[in-house]
């Protein structure tokens, strides 16, 4: 697969993955070897970053759109996402709000269909 897709799967940002992992093509067998015993640059861009947006929305509890929104649209490091967390900006804790506001809905639909299917079948 494409570097990309693997530092996708991986939940780390490409550019900053070592040359020799963004120029050469991954094999299943080894995103699966990555996975289950990441080398040191793997555990250290996993735990210091920079992360990807989608790991940076996760951390923050907020939505990828949510990050846009609050005007974030790089990667962050862990201490940038632990210093927005500690600082609580107003756009921060709207994003919030917005994103358990949309996993009510998502868990109130699940439920509903969940009743529906039970009736009828």
């Amino acid at each position: 697969m494409k570097p990309a897709t693997a530092a996708k799967k991986l939940g780390v940002y490409l550019e900053a993955t070592p040359a020799e992992f963004r120029e050469g093509a991954v094999s299943r067998a080894e995103l699966n070897a990555l996975q289950a015993d990441p080398p040191p640059w793997l555990r250290d861009l996993r735990r210091d970053g920079p992360h990807p947006r989608p790991v940076v929305a996760a951390k923050l509890g907020v939505s990828v759109s949510g990050l846009a929104r609050g005007g974030v649209t790089e990667p962050l490091t862990t201490e940038q996402i632990e210093a927005l967390k500690q600082e609580r900006p107003e756009w921060l804790e709207r994003e919030r709000a917005t994103q358990a506001e949309v996993r009510k809905e998502a868990a109130r639909l699940r439920k509903r269909d969940a009743e529906r299917a039970e009736q009828g079948g």
